[in-house]
């Protein structure tokens, strides 16, 4: 009898504890390493960016209301390639219909979903984060985004932000107050910048926190800039999900943020497009060689590796689906062309540099999935790519590449 009761109360006791323990939460080992905790047991997180957005429609486009449902299709698809989460940049306007895109993929393919949102970063004519209303808009709009979704299972995290970092260097989406105005240091200009800016990101992570203790809240950010002044000014995110391009390796990056402001990083957003702009035509191979090695540098950088800095969480691909309408953003009738234009240009994407102008990034050409423009059941077909299975073979079977002999 005894023994019967003392095994009782300890069920009781376990169901309490995992009762009280959060949903997601991010769990600090030795040596500055980091695990992700989804439902009490270790993630690595495969991810895609996701916005199915159709042929002949652009990034105004409701998915989240399509009645022809493309997650459904997308997600058995993605289940079939291993991937465990999307990200969306922000939920849409319909909270009814967002809470049950989240909580089809998850019930029907266990796959976990991201929020985020813009922080205002797209505002036209700039995102005032020395302005205290404009703040308070933001912030109200996120913790708003928090009540309703907090307690789906299906969501994971939280991202604050995606390159809004930039801004304060002004040169994309400048912004600047009467105070930052009456100092005459540029240099010191951009420090203030980055103090605000960040300082405004903790502010809503402390309010995230005090509404949902059950998910981690991360700071979107390009690359590691300004991350200095994170450390100072944004203590209270609990990890970096940074948006990356560097080609075939991230280099020193988990070395330097470790460094730098002490945090997880989730790889929030990389990849390589499928277009080779110096010989015109798509090239499959190149995106799964850079998409390949840099899910290679993931893996190598999870927590009890001995081989890297063990502060990594996984990552998210961009993207699923190609874009049609990003090339010309302003005209509806490009939308319905897949265009092979390049509107910038990055050397860690070396295969294809020698192109015009040294512009070899298509935008419309991302997607580890290519549309079609025949349909089935209402959607463009899917079409995999060659990523989608060399990928898919990695996550499998992640073993190293051989070291060459003589090197080290």
């Amino acid at each position: 009898m005894l023994a019967a009761c003392s095994l009782f109360f300890a069920v009781l006791l376990t169901s309490a504890l995992a009762a009280a323990r959060p949903r997601a939460y991010i769990k600090k080992l030795k040596k500055s390493q980091y695990q992700l905790i989804a439902d009490g047991k270790p993630m690595i997180v495969k991810g895609v960016c996701y916005s199915p957005v159709p042929v002949g429609a652009n990034h105004e486009y409701d998915w989240w209301s399509d009645p022809n449902k493309p997650w459904m299709t997308d997600g058995k698809l993605m289940q079939e390639m291993g991937i465990n989460t999307i990200r969306v940049y922000q939920p849409g306007p319909n909270p009814e219909a967002v809470r049950q895109v989240i909580r089809d993929l998850y019930a029907n393919f266990g796959i976990r979903t991201i929020l985020g949102n813009w922080l205002g970063f797209w505002e036209y004519p700039a995102p005032f984060y020395g302005d205290k209303a404009f703040q308070e808009r933001f912030k109200k709009e996120v913790l708003d985004m928090v009540k309703a979704f907090k307690d789906e299972p299906g969501v994971l995290l939280w991202i604050l932000g995606n390159e809004n970092n930039y801004s304060c260097l002004g040169q994309v989406n400048p912004w600047s107050s009467d105070e930052i105005d009456k100092e005459p240091d540029p240099q010191k200009q951009k420090a203030m910048r980055f103090r605000i800016y960040y300082s405004f990101v903790n502010d809503i992570a402390k309010e995230i926190h005090k509404l949902d203790p059950n998910h981690p809240v991360a700071l979107g950010n390009g690359e590691l800039i300004g991350l200095e002044y994170a450390k100072e000014s944004a203590p209270d995110v609990d990890l970096v999900a940074c948006i990356i391009y560097r080609g075939k390796t991230f280099g020193n990056l988990f070395k330097s943020l470790k460094a730098t402001f002490d945090k997880p990083i989730l790889l929030a957003e990389f990849g390589a497009d499928a277009y080779d702009a110096f010989l015109k035509k798509e090239d499959q191979n190149m995106q799964a060689f850079f998409l390949e090695s840099q899910w290679r540098q993931i893996y190598d950088n999870l927590a009890k590796n001995p081989e890297g800095e063990g502060n990594c969480l996984g990552g998210a691909m961009f993207e699923w689906t190609d874009e049609w309408w990003k090339h010309n953003e302003s005209d509806p009738e490009a939308w319905k062309v897949h265009d092979t234009g390049s509107n910038w240009s990055n050397g860690s994407y070396y295969f294809d540099i020698k192109a015009e102008n040294n512009k070899n990034m298509n935008e419309e050409w991302f997607g580890i999935t290519a549309l079609s423009e025949e349909t089935e059941s209402g959607l463009n077909k899917r079409m995999p790519r060659k990523a989608y299975y060399v990928v898919r073979e990695f996550w499998k079977n992640p073993k190293p590449l051989p070291k060459k002999k003589g090197k080290r």
